[in-house]
């Protein structure tokens, strides 16, 4: 199973038709699939927090929300899950692109490939980490039901490997 196949099949199980996204070359086939399917509305953004305040409005309206980021852009999100997402208890899913994980070409994404699961821990968001497609399909649909019974974020970390 191909991995953006796998991510997109279990965002759509999930019932997940709301994504915010931020670009990253790992998850740009997924974000295409995305863009050619009726059934979900997807606003790119330009800063992390821009999409989690627009995912919560969307969340309000009735839909349910996912986030596609680079975990660089975890740093940038801190704010909004700490304050907006944790005193209103708005679930959503961040599919989370993990650089700096083993085998990751660019050096200069390795500390916060280091960074970004003690940074989860550290704001209590529960994450995953899929090894395979056939794992993240599976988990995906039963994160999104974590997140909405528990009213928080939940983190989908997909290491360079996975892609």
């Amino acid at each position: 199973m191909d991995s953006s196949q796998a991510v997109f099949d279990g965002i759509k199980k999930a019932g997940i038709d709301f994504v915010v996204s931020m670009p990253c070359v790992n998850l740009g086939k997924l974000l295409e699939m995305i863009d050619c399917d009726p059934e979900i509305i997807h606003v790119p953004v330009t800063r992390e927090e821009e999409g989690f305040g627009i995912a919560a409005g969307a969340y309000m309206g009735g839909k349910k929300p996912a986030m596609f980021m680079q975990n660089s852009g975890l740093g940038n999100s801190v704010n909004v899950l700490a304050s907006l997402y944790s005193i209103y208890k708005f679930p959503i899913l961040m599919i989370i692109s993990h650089r700096g994980t083993k085998g990751e070409p660019i050096c200069a994404q390795i500390p916060m490939g280091e960074a970004t699961p003690g940074l989860l821990d550290t704001l209590k968001i529960a994450y995953v980490r899929p090894k395979t497609p056939e794992e993240a399909f599976k988990l995906i649909p039963e994160s999104w039901i974590l997140a909405e019974l528990g009213g928080a974020p939940l983190g989908i970390l997909l290491d360079i490997s996975f892609w």
